[in-house]
């Protein structure tokens, strides 16, 4: 019998009210079922918002420093339970075991990186223009987030959101993918373990249909923090931009790593390779376009797809498995569909292209490694986000036509260059229309120091992770402070007779 898990709502683990449920299957093998959620609805969702807003008061009063010291426990339960919620990653989430590990890696950095901003949340004290007075700016928190996050990195997205709106001393309800409920489940619960008091972390599984949009609407939730699609992503940042609620919007990218003529071809190969097909490129950050300077378009083609040809399929579980399936039947349909448009719109494909349903891969979704060549910038799989491991190769003239091609789509997430020219390096660090740009390094793998978020139809509001212009400017709000102590009106700006 599978497993079955629950809600959290005002610290009790309870069914929806409905009695409804939700499987979790493995895409690596759909006989498997991970886990049964509950299917919630909006009573669900009432009782969670109503949990967080009488819990934030406390909470919020709460000395930061102390509720770093929960996220600090959280931290190391985390890591003491990482090979356990790795492997659950690759189950419920079809990506290898070695990056199961490093999406729960991500939520052990992010936890300790928060908790120590509980000794630092830091605003600025400043000179004032008059005697016997004091200026300081100091944050203070929103009140209830809504947090909803995607399947892809099951752990490490929810923790990108959980800990930084913790921290700050918001309440949340968190609503995780309906396909990686599990994941999330667990990673609440150690979050239950670590002390979170009742009612400060909610927990609410379903539908985005039937539970998203209403938890992002709903009128006891000051913020949003959203995680997903761009159509989702626009939609809910029109509702609550009309709501007048705050809202922080990370969505999709149709990523390009450059390769200049005097790269190194070896490093740019595997670049593209990790780029492109790690996480069976089911990354926002994914490399789907690769633009290659024509000098060495057919030398680097011909070593991309020896590499690729060398990538094996199968259960992220296994130590031979390179790529895993893709998440479910529906992205399944939708990549299969684009690799038909790109045949259709002149592409060459010269890789892959076929869903895998031999041998032990017949119960999952699994797809080649698929490469387009003599891919023009204008075809829909060259400008359109597929989520898939389907990678488009595109000729460039020079450095200008490559950073025009990077740039000429509705995406502005991830950007890369592969060249040894540090004049050719600074000019496409300046140039590149995104909001991280990596140098001969591929698409993938921002560190949590630093702020995380895109330009255009990649970003909406606030950046996610640490650093100046991070998470934290999402789940704070400022306030300034001036004090008095002269005993006297003082006029600011004011001539003196």
């Amino acid at each position: 019998m599978s497993e079955k898990f629950s809600n959290l709502i005002d610290g009790r683990w309870v069914d929806a009210g409905s009695g409804k449920t939700l499987k979790s299957l493995n895409p690596a093998n759909t006989d498997e079922v991970v886990g049964v959620v509950p299917a919630s609805g909006k009573k669900d969702i009432d009782r969670a918002v109503k949990a967080a807003q009488d819990a934030f008061e406390g909470w919020r009063l709460m000395p930061a420093p102390k509720r770093g010291e929960i996220l600090f426990r959280a931290a190391e339960l985390i890591k003491n339970n990482k090979e356990e919620l790795g492997r659950l990653v690759t189950r419920e989430m079809g990506k290898v075991l070695p990056e199961g590990l490093g999406d729960v890696q991500e939520a052990i950095d992010m936890a300790y990186y928060m908790a120590g901003e509980g000794r630092r949340l830091s605003g600025e004290t400043v000179p004032s223009e008059l005697p016997d007075k004091d200026c300081k700016s100091v944050r203070v928190p929103v009140g209830v987030f809504a947090l909803i996050t995607p399947w892809n990195f099951p752990t490490a997205i929810p923790a990108w959101k959980l800990f930084p709106a913790l921290i700050s001393g918001n309440t949340v309800v968190f609503k995780p993918s309906s396909y990686t409920p599990v994941a999330a489940t667990r990673l609440v619960g150690l979050l239950v373990e670590a002390g979170v008091p009742p009612g400060v972390v909610n927990l609410v599984h379903g539908t985005g249909d039937e539970t998203g949009e209403y938890l992002a609407t709903h009128p006891g939730v000051k913020g949003v923090s959203f995680t997903g699609s761009t159509a989702v992503g626009e939609k809910l940042a029109k509702v609550c931009g009309a709501l007048d609620k705050e809202i922080s919007c990370e969505m999709g990218g149709k990523n390009p790593i450059i390769v200049m003529d005097d790269a190194r071809l070896d490093l740019a190969v595997e670049g593209a390779l990790w780029g492109g097909f790690g996480t069976t490129g089911q990354r926002c950050t994914a490399a789907s376009r690769l633009i290659v300077h024509e000098k060495v378009y057919d030398r680097f083609l011909e070593i991309f797809i020896n590499a690729a040809k060398k990538l094996r399929l199968g259960d992220g579980l296994l130590k031979t498995t390179d790529v895993g399936p893709v998440i479910n039947d529906s992205q399944l349909r939708k990549v299969l569909n684009y690799i038909e448009i790109g045949k259709k719109e002149g592409a060459r494909l010269v890789l892959g292209g076929n869903r895998r349903e031999d041998g032990d891969l017949k119960k999952g979704y699994f797809i080649e490694p698929t490469i387009f060549s003599e891919v023009a910038a204008e075809m829909r799989i060259a400008k359109e986000e597929i989520f898939g491991p389907v990678v488009s190769v595109i000729r460039a003239a020079d450095l200008k036509d490559a950073i025009g091609i990077a740039n000429g789509v509705d995406y502005g997430l991830s950007a890369s260059i592969y060249t040894r020219d540090v004049n050719c390096s600074a000019e496409a660090e300046r140039d590149l229309d995104a909001g991280i740009v990596y140098i001969n390094a591929p698409t993938i793998g921002a560190e949590i120091q630093l702020p995380f978020g895109g330009t255009k139809k990649s970003g909406l509001g606030r950046k996610e992770a640490g650093g100046r212009g991070g998470a934290l400017d999402m789940f704070t709000k400022w306030k300034v402070v001036y004090r008095d102590f002269s005993g006297r009106l003082q006029k600011a700006q004011i001539d003196k007779d």
